[in-house]
């Protein structure tokens, strides 16, 4: 079954912790509770994973955004890959970044999830790049395995078993 859904919440800190709270005993252990990497949402961060409840902080911009989340307990962090391509600054290097310094930090309850992917290759690279989970628009699912040289090859199967059955 489902066994991790990120479910968001909003306002100040004691919202988002009542709100955290409520949507994890609704929901159970399948409850992520998504907060924004502002001040407000790391004290929901720190306070929801005191209480077990995890945590996936959203709006990684950059690598210090990524250590205080962790600190505060997140059990994800997600750097917005394709917002920072579009204004110029290459996402796929901060999930770079991001894993280098928790692996000199020995950080491994928090896991790094790639959002907002555009492209096919950066679903690969981010994952090259350190990645642990990649969340992505079904269209650029289906282009994973939709690939011009795959339709091009299944063709020449095709007509090769044909002329098989013909011969």
């Amino acid at each position: 079954g489902i066994d991790d859904i990120s479910m968001e919440v909003m306002g100040d800190s004691s919202n988002m912790i009542v709100e955290g709270r409520r949507l994890a005993s609704k929901f159970g252990k399948c409850a992520t509770i998504k907060v924004p990497c502002t001040y407000e949402g790391l004290i929901a961060c720190r306070q929801l994973s005191r209480e077990l409840i995890r945590v996936n902080v959203t709006l990684i911009f950059d690598v210090a955004q990524a250590i205080l989340s962790a600190k505060a307990g997140a059990a994800y962090v997600s750097p917005f890959v394709g917002r920072l391509d579009d204004n110029s600054i290459t996402g796929l290097d901060l999930i770079k970044q991001i894993d280098d310094v928790f692996r000199v930090q020995a950080i491994h309850r928090t896991k790094i999830l790639s959002a907002s992917i555009r492209y096919v290759n950066s679903v690969s690279q981010s994952f090259a790049n350190g990645a642990d989970i990649v969340t992505m628009p079904p269209a650029v699912f289906e282009k994973m395995y939709n690939h011009v040289l795959t339709d091009k090859g299944l063709e020449i199967f095709d007509n090769d078993a044909k002329n098989i059955h013909h011969a």
